[in-house]
């Protein structure tokens, strides 16, 4: 079954609307490509999104997110596999989130890139919870007194590295809270606003690792509205075989060949984020849905 078939599948399933949303990189410049195929489709009522997202960056999921509530009054995130970090984030718009047993979520930590320090995966990002966890790890592992190790570690780390940047630090946390909690007051507005909270603080503050992998389970237990579909998990699966294949420079056969960062689909169009080598810009083709 090909693309097209496989969301008129879901759509019969679940009387919705459905929109594919697969990208390795939330970003601004998926924004208007969305609001074009949301327009296309007008108010859904329910809107279905299959989502397969490897991160990005933190206010673009929080305005990609707030777009889908302007066409639909019900939101639901179908993730089959991937929905890590900023993709976490934007999976708390929906009213309902159906993960099947390898969906793969993650904490919502925020990191910002340094010079002074490589990641173990050699991308120059420092965790926020690195810093704040500092006077921790010097009480804990050294046997600082609670007053000391607070000290001594804000010495230690205002000389090696730059109070504005530890201000950043501190503001990409704030921001990255609101926005969190901004979203869960949509999806969840009926739930207390302190039971929000606990959700949020754990999402942030609660793992060891940016990269610990969250399953269905992990993500009911916080209390999020995820629930099971069999048959529709089946769909979505079917569905991420084709992706993996197609998104991502990964996929590419030599460094000169064209890749697509991000695909946007529903039954009739399909919008491909294209990137080719030499360009400075991605362009996106658009045709209708195989």
């Amino acid at each position: 079954m090909a693309m097209r078939g496989r969301i008129e599948s879901i759509e019969k399933n679940r009387e919705s609307a459905v929109l594919v949303l697969a990208t390795t990189n939330l970003e601004m410049d998926i924004l208007p490509a969305l609001y074009d195929t949301l327009c296309e489709r007008g108010d859904t009522g329910r809107l279905d999104v299959v989502f397969y997202c490897r991160g990005g960056i933190v206010s673009a999921a929080r305005r990609i997110a707030l777009l889908l509530h302007e066409f639909s009054s019900h939101i639901c995130f179908i993730v089959p596999f991937y929905c890590e970090s900023s993709g976490t984030i934007a999976a708390l718009a929906g009213h309902e989130i159906i993960a099947g047993p390898a969906a793969s979520f993650s904490p919502v930590d925020p990191h910002l890139n340094s010079a002074q320090e490589q990641s173990s995966e050699g991308s120059g990002a420092i965790s926020a919870e690195n810093v704040r966890l500092f006077a921790d790890m010097c009480r804990d592992w050294f046997g600082m007194p609670e007053p000391e190790a607070q000290t001594q570690s804000l010495s230690v780390m205002c000389a090696n590295v730059f109070p504005t940047t530890l201000t950043a630090f501190y503001r990409s946390m704030l921001e990255t809270r609101d926005i969190c909690s901004e979203l869960l007051a949509r999806s969840m507005r009926d739930r207390p606003e302190e039971i929000r909270s606990r959700i949020v603080d754990r999402l942030l503050f609660g793992y060891h690792s940016h990269i610990f992998s969250l399953s269905h389970h992990d993500l009911s237990a916080l209390g999020l509205p995820v629930r099971r579909d069999a048959r529709i998990e089946r769909i979505a699966w079917e569905m991420v075989h084709e992706l993996r294949q197609s998104v991502g420079a990964g996929v590419r056969r030599s460094e000169e060949d064209d890749w697509v960062g991000t695909i946007i689909a529903t039954r009739a169009t399909t919008r491909r984020q294209r990137y080719r080598p030499g360009s400075f810009t991605p362009q996106w083709d658009v045709g209708e849905t195989e």
